[in-house]
């Protein structure tokens, strides 16, 4: 069982260290609304992975793995949520190239709008829930984890816990050098 959990983390490690779309939402979010947009686009995408958590341990995703018309569903509403999301930034800064009072000077140069923490958490957890890969992660990935003996939805949890926030720590950081990054660039001899 230990050898398991060990080599569940270190797979999860890497999974979750490759960048992704909740990864660039982060950025994205924390860049237009600071370090506090990016933590709730955060939260929003571990919610989306306790869904997925639940989702597994009840054998849920099975049903998705075997149905091929949900997952191609699955895998277009997350295409076209991506697609829409890059979309409506475009727009948003061609229309306000030379809008530029009263905004911070960074957002300015973007032409964006600060984020809403109510739009940031829902951009974080609809990313996530949409996302192809995070659905193949619980419903292949993580049960090859399981060892033979063990309660499969109970050890699902425990390893489903593990990535949420193994996922919440590397989210947390990801927003607070992003912030970081955004300040240094500020500082008038930069």
């Amino acid at each position: 069982m230990t050898t398991a959990l060990l080599g569940f983390a270190l797979a999860a490690t890497l999974v979750i260290l490759a960048p992704g779309p909740d990864f660039m939402l982060v950025m994205r979010n924390t860049v237009r609304g600071g370090r506090r947009a990016g933590w709730v686009t955060g939260c929003g995408t571990l919610s989306g992975l306790t869904v997925w958590a639940l989702a597994a341990a009840l054998g849920l995703s099975a049903l998705l793995r075997v149905s091929h018309v949900a997952y191609d569903v699955l895998r277009f509403c997350g295409a076209a949520y991506l697609v829409w999301l890059g979309v409506t930034s475009l727009i948003s800064f061609r229309r306000n190239p030379t809008d530029r009072a009263g905004r911070n000077a960074d957002i300015a140069a973007l032409g964006q709008a600060p984020v809403r923490p109510g739009r940031a958490y829902l951009n974080g957890m609809l990313s996530n829930l949409l996302n192809p890969k995070i659905s193949v992660f619980f419903m292949a990935f993580l049960p090859a984890f399981v060892p033979a003996g063990a309660s499969a939805s109970q050890f699902s949890l425990v390893l489903g816990a593990w990535f949420i926030a193994e996922t919440g720590l590397w989210l947390a950081v990801v927003a607070w050098l992003a912030d970081r990054g955004v300040r240094w660039l500020r500082r008038p001899t930069v």
